[in-house]
């Protein structure tokens, strides 16, 4: 019975609940942001050379997840733009709060 007790209590600390794959929202919300801040126009964008990484998700709820995305989008003339997004998400749906967009001007450093 105290082996039986003992694996009860250990098992919430066992279990984590599995970070969601939302990377189709962050995408979908940058778009809009770089459309209405004029920086481009979605049809200029081949989105089937459209990449999304997620960077990191840590969970802050017993199904929240805060998820930073780098995206980058090809534009149809051969040009790219790179974004970086931070959102929220749970394992029932994607947008659980407001995605905040950051354009990435350039890289130093690094590969």
């Amino acid at each position: 019975m105290k082996m039986l007790a003992m694996a009860f209590l250990a098992l919430p600390a066992a279990v984590a609940a599995k970070a969601p794959d939302c990377a189709s929202w962050p995408t979908n919300m940058a778009l809009v942001h770089l459309r209405n801040a004029g920086i481009v126009e979605p049809a200029t964008i081949d989105e089937s050379q459209t990449r999304a990484q997620r960077l990191a998700s840590e969970q802050i709820g017993a199904d929240l997840f805060q998820q930073v995305y780098d995206i980058t989008f090809h534009a149809k003339d051969g040009g790219t733009i790179e974004i970086v997004t931070s959102s929220r998400a749970s394992s029932q749906e994607c947008s659980m709060g407001a995605v905040d967009v950051f354009v990435v001007s350039r890289r130093l450093g690094g590969g």
